[in-house]
């Protein structure tokens, strides 16, 4: 396939031979799939649930994760799908992130033996859907807030609370729920759990009407004397430290994905300024559209080696959090204002969904706030910078 018009830099040579085959694969399904689709999706508000097969065929679920039928792919082969993903559309490539970042994540880092082959590999074939419930009504950058509890009562743990803003969670057949629990001590700490959404006491309600995401599933979840067994604790790393370490998986993939939704927008605009045809002459022609253009370019191209620095980073192990938060604050900060400077150039035909720009612009409203919002990767590189922690 040729290499996107915002290459300025050629950093598609940069790439190897496995990861352009990932692109061009991933690429390809979001041409075919995809693009014909995602309007009508879009503007009906629908998950096209149908297509997962096809995600699971490609790899795509649990990507990154080694054994138990996932593709054990590298970091940057992940990114580079994330990528491709959200130039068809930020909701699908969020089901992917839910389903292997988070859900899959989750149990991979912190289930016993027996959960990961009980769990696993049915997601990677998605046969099975996760959802990952950590945000809460009153409870979304500061998750220590949490009011979701677990107690232990004989051999099983009685789960009560509420969570918002949870991906996939109505067609989900598996959540991982973090509450707080009290130790032998008695001090409160987080710990994860999978719960069975058939459970009596779990409901999850789609979120509707919404203005961004419309092609993918948010939800609230009620959690009311769900009573699970012994073995439903995630065994490994109690604490925040758990959610956080899936939540970085999630980070890491918007580090891409962002710039994929940004480099369909400049594409949109960039054919639409060639054949739009203003004052004798198309707008490709003016100075001030060229400017346009060259921006938002540079802005990609930029973003495109801020990704690829930190996937190669995550590959070598090399990888600091502070490092993610670089990423995620900068390539979604880019990408928004590309998509609405893309729109511009369209005029009032880039209100309409037959074009892409105002759509992507949109659901880069919710990949801006989810996993950290601006504000919070702020501080936390404001805190690498200084030493000082300036939360509260």
């Amino acid at each position: 396939m040729t290499a996107a018009a915002t290459d300025l830099l050629n950093v598609d040579a940069d790439l190897g031979p496995e990861e352009l085959e990932t692109r061009d694969s991933v690429r390809e399904f979001v041409d075919r799939r995809i693009r014909p689709n995602i309007a009508g999706w879009y503007a009906d508000a629908v998950f096209p649930q149908e297509i997962v097969p096809e995600m699971a065929q490609l790899g795509l679920l649990g990507m990154h994760i080694q054994g138990y039928g996932c593709a054990g792919k590298s970091a940057v082969q992940y990114g580079i799908a994330m990528q491709e993903l959200e130039a068809g559309d930020s909701g699908l490539r969020t089901f992917v992130s839910v389903q292997g970042s988070l859900a899959m994540s989750a149990i991979a880092k912190h289930g016993s033996e027996e959960q990961k082959q009980r769990w696993l590999p049915g997601m990677a074939a998605g046969e099975i859907i996760g959802c990952f419930g950590l945000t809460e009504p009153t409870a979304g950058s500061d998750p220590s807030t949490m009011a979701t509890t677990a107690v232990r009562e004989g051999d099983e743990w009685v789960l009560n609370g509420a969570k918002r803003w949870i991906g996939l969670a109505s067609i989900a057949h598996v959540a991982v729920i973090w509450a707080k629990t009290v130790d032998e001590s008695g001090k409160a700490r987080v710990r994860g759990f999978l719960v069975p959404t058939g459970t009596p006491g779990f409901t999850a309600t789609p979120i509707e009407p919404k203005l961004s995401m419309r092609a993918s599933i948010q939800c609230d979840i009620t959690l009311q004397d769900v009573r699970l067994p012994a073995d439903a604790l995630l065994p490994e790393n109690p604490g925040l430290r758990g959610p956080f370490s899936c939540l970085n998986e999630a980070r890491y993939g918007i580090v891409w994905g962002a710039l994929g939704a940004a480099r369909d927008s400049f594409e949109a605009a960039l054919a639409y300024s060639q054949q739009r045809i203003q004052f004798d002459k198309p707008l490709a022609a003016y100075q001030l559209s060229q400017q346009k253009l060259v921006n938002m370019a540079l802005e990609i191209q930029k973003g495109q080696l801020l990704a690829l620095r930190i996937g190669r980073l995550k590959d070598e192990g090399r990888l600091e959090n502070h490092m993610i938060s670089v990423g995620k604050l900068n390539n979604c900060r880019v990408a928004i204002e590309v998509c609405r400077e893309a729109r511009t150039m369209l005029g009032g035909n880039g209100v309409t969904l037959d074009h892409s720009p105002l759509r992507h612009a949109n659901n880069l409203e919710s990949v801006r706030t989810y996993e950290g919002t601006d504000e919070v990767h702020t501080l936390i590189l404001g805190q690498h910078l200084t030493g000082h922690a300036a939360f509260r």
